[in-house]
């Protein structure tokens, strides 16, 4: 069995109907996908800072409606934890100075924790992470 953990771009295109994504993640069984918390933790915060900063009452609805719709997708998805082993990868990734972002660095070492392949679009910032499984399901 082959896990594939969506980073959060391709979670994003995903969302937004992307034709090519939407077709790979058809292919798979439900139980090949994850996303993990880092991820989820993301579009949270994202939509967070949306909500804060929204004034007008029919566009503040739209996107609580669209917030809505969010949550109950991510509720059908397999939520990939942040260990203490995955902490400790982390923070062994942190220490070779990669030049990946924190929240990048999190989301490897979550995926090399659990085994999986991570399926992104930014390949230039994961290559740096050795031992990386990565697939592009965007092209």
């Amino acid at each position: 069995m082959a896990l594939y953990i969506l980073d959060t771009n391709i979670w994003s295109l995903y969302r937004k109907d992307h034709s090519v994504v939407k077709q790979r993640v058809k292919a798979c069984p439900p139980s090949d996908l994850a996303l993990t918390v880092i991820s989820v933790e993301e579009q949270f915060t994202g939509w967070q800072a949306r909500l804060r900063h929204t004034r007008k009452r029919d566009i503040l609805a739209q996107t609580y409606r669209e917030f809505t719709e969010t949550v109950q997708a991510l509720a059908g998805l397999t939520i990939l934890s942040f260990t203490e082993p995955a902490m400790i990868r982390y923070e062994q990734l942190k220490a070779q100075k990669l030049n990946v972002a924190k929240m990048d660095l999190r989301i490897a070492a979550i995926t090399l924790e659990y085994g999986g392949t991570l399926v992104t679009r930014n390949r230039r910032d994961f290559q740096r992470v050795p031992g990386l499984p990565l697939e592009d399901w965007s092209v």
